[in-house]
């Protein structure tokens, strides 16, 4: 008998420039749904301009971090060196590996920021590789039973994203203009995560509310979806995560002593994470580890 599905409520959290968010990963009720450690949905928000997202120079270890963009334009800067502006319909992969340092800000004419960041936990056999960042502006595209389609990430009803990732898992946009009822194929092997980005959306025959994540456990072999117009959806899935990893502040982890010398190393400006040029403004300090002090994590 396969479980039933597990309804995860947002919780708000505050990005550069204080922009609210929705937070569905991790979760009390659930830290990972395949490889994915973190999601946050940003926007639609406006603002004034030069008001938008601004996040100084800050470090990540061990994961990789996935920008959706959907409205907006952001620069990257990291200490590899590279500028790449995000634009809608693009996706930003950014692998930490050992370590690196990167920034997020709106581009100045910018008004406007929807987007989903997304984090993907490093097996323990990739977890210190050289750090790397990837620009994807094409992704597969396609109509299903009245869905629009964009894969995002791994393999799914015959297609391959180009995005490079680690361990098995999926990730796709869903969008129906005019509302659409459709059963899409699922990998028993896999677990998922449903959540709706803008409006409402029944999946599983459960109602669910915008930024309500709907985590499906291995099993199911369908997914049976209903987009009312104009809601859009993002899809999770992958093979459960067995790895023990800890998550905290920036950093995911195998075990509580490579986050804390992590956060040794960022507090020393250790070259480890390198140093992100051209941003003009101060790095993010990190906050002491709470089990240093006898505090749970």
């Amino acid at each position: 008998m396969t479980p039933s599905p597990l309804r995860i409520p947002a919780r708000t959290a505050h990005i550069g420039g204080g922009a609210p968010v929705a937070r569905t990963l991790p979760s009390r009720l659930k830290r990972t749904i395949g490889a994915w450690c973190f999601l946050d949905h940003a926007g639609p928000a406006d603002f004034a301009p030069g008001q938008g997202l601004r996040v100084g120079p800050h470090p990540h270890t061990a994961l990789q971090t996935f920008t959706w963009m959907l409205e907006g334009e952001v620069l990257h800067r990291d200490s590899l060196g590279h500028e790449q502006v995000i634009r809608p319909g693009q996706v930003n992969l950014m692998t930490a590996g050992h370590g690196i340092a990167h920034t997020e800000e709106s581009l100045p004419n910018q008004t406007r920021l929807h987007a989903a960041q997304l984090w993907i936990a490093l097996p323990a056999h990739a977890a210190d590789m050289a750090p790397r960042f990837d620009h994807y502006p094409d992704l597969p595209r396609w109509q299903h039973d009245g869905i629009d389609v964009v894969l995002l990430a791994g393999e799914w009803q015959g297609r391959r994203a180009p995005t490079q990732v680690h361990t098995p898992l999926v990730g796709a946009d869903l969008f129906s203009a005019a509302g659409a009822q459709a059963s899409l194929p699922l990998d028993p092997a896999f677990e998922y995560g449903l959540m709706p980005l803008t409006g409402t959306a029944a999946a599983q025959g459960q109602a669910l509310a915008q930024d309500e994540l709907l985590y499906l456990p291995p099993g199911a072999t369908e997914l049976a979806l209903d987009l009312p117009a104009g809601t859009r959806a993002i899809l999770i899935g992958g093979e459960p995560f067995t790895d023990d990893i800890t998550i905290w502040w920036n950093f995911v982890g195998h075990g509580k002593p490579y986050i804390t010398q992590a956060q040794r190393d960022w507090q020393a400006n250790s070259p480890r994470f390198g140093e992100v040029k051209g941003f003009d403004g101060p790095r993010l300090d990190a906050p002491p580890v709470p089990w240093a002090s006898g505090n749970s994590p």
